[in-house]
């Protein structure tokens, strides 16, 4: 029986998610085919999607740790990912404007794939020469001054560990940028919609920010490499702390 009310309340969520993107899309789309610079207004009706989607499905947010993010500043945001709900929270619970670099398949999903195409870089993950052009396209906003979200494990973690292993391409472009890497941790997303399952539930999630971190003044490898340990043992002691 719980099964059935939950797979009601999926259906409810999914046709709500579809609407409230239809009725956002043009709000979203528009600002940034007038100007690049329209993600300002753009993101007003993202985060308004996000909002009104949540509220009605139940899902509610806990935040800490916005005070380390300064407006004025460029940042590439590293967060755990292991659900598709981190769609909305990212909007939600960023109080920038970001652009995201995504795995290809989800430029497919109806509406959601169109909308999302604006401020989003797709990538194939499997396909090395596609990685490369995804993190140039990434260098040039960064260079116009946009701040990045970048899952640096590189796909969604269905495993039991905290993280998988991390990608260096994030590290290397805040070395090559000098543009500080600012950790995420986002906890419970994975309790709402696992990874291969197709049924929601409502809950919370919390989202932990942390303290940047300072780039190396080197690009080479032995840099990256402790840089990147870094990032990987600041965002898991952050899950660790707050789950």
């Amino acid at each position: 029986m719980i099964k059935v009310f939950q797979a009601i309340y999926s259906v409810y969520a999914l046709l709500l998610f579809v609407g409230l993107m239809l009725l956002f899309g043009l709000f979203i789309i528009i600002p940034l085919l007038i100007s690049p610079n329209g993600d300002k207004i753009s993101f007003v009706f993202f985060r308004a999607w996000a909002g009104v989607w949540s509220f009605l499905c139940g899902i509610r947010y806990e935040i800490e740790g916005q005070e380390f993010i300064a407006k004025d500043k460029s940042y590439i945001f590293i967060f755990n990912h292991r659900s598709f709900l981190d769609a909305p929270i990212i909007p939600l619970t960023v109080p920038k404007e970001v652009r995201a670099i995504g795995k290809k398949e989800l430029s497919k999903i109806p509406v959601f794939g169109l909308i999302v195409s604006r401020v989003a870089i797709w990538v194939d993950r499997s396909n090395a020469e596609s990685r490369q052009k995804g993190l140039e396209a990434v260098a040039k906003l960064i260079g116009k001054g946009k701040s990045i979200m970048i899952a640096p494990e590189g796909t969604r973690n269905d495993t039991q560990e905290t993280l998988l292993p991390f990608k260096k391409g994030a590290f290397r472009l805040s070395a090559e940028t000098q543009i500080p890497i600012l950790p995420m941790a986002i906890i419970g997303a994975d309790q709402i919609l696992p990874k291969g399952s197709k049924l929601l539930r409502p809950g919370k999630v919390k989202v932990v920010f942390s303290e940047a971190l300072t780039p190396p003044n080197s690009t080479a490898e032995s840099e990256i490499d402790r840089f990147v340990e870094k990032g990987r043992n600041r965002l898991e002691a952050m899950i660790i702390t707050h789950s």
